[in-house]
């Protein structure tokens, strides 16, 4: 049986969903930007792509590795800000609860 936390509001991860949407799309453009502008700081050509034939496998790398830190760092943090505010407006955390646990 589900115990309730007294300070959740039911429902809450259903009310977070078109926020988390909304901030994973922004996350998305953001991360987007900043693997562009990183990338023409380490090479002038365009980063390599996996459906290139002949792409150099040690720059493919390189690149995918960038590109992932990039979007894991960027859609993390936009995630938490936007459960941050939610629970600012709302009063309600939409995610596990760490700081209640002792």
């Amino acid at each position: 049986m589900e115990s309730r936390d007294p300070g959740r509001l039911p429902g809450v991860k259903l009310l977070f969903a078109p926020v988390g949407i909304g901030a994973g799309l922004v996350a998305g453009m953001l991360g987007k930007k900043a693997f562009e502008r990183l990338w023409a700081a380490v090479d002038d050509e365009d980063p390599p792509k996996p459906d290139q034939r002949g792409a150099p496998t040690v720059k493919l790398v390189v690149a995918l590795a960038i590109e992932g830190a990039i979007f894991r760092v960027v859609k993390g943090m936009t995630d938490y800000g936007a459960r941050r505010a939610f629970a600012g407006a709302t009063g309600a955390w939409p995610g596990e609860d760490t700081s209640r646990e002792s």
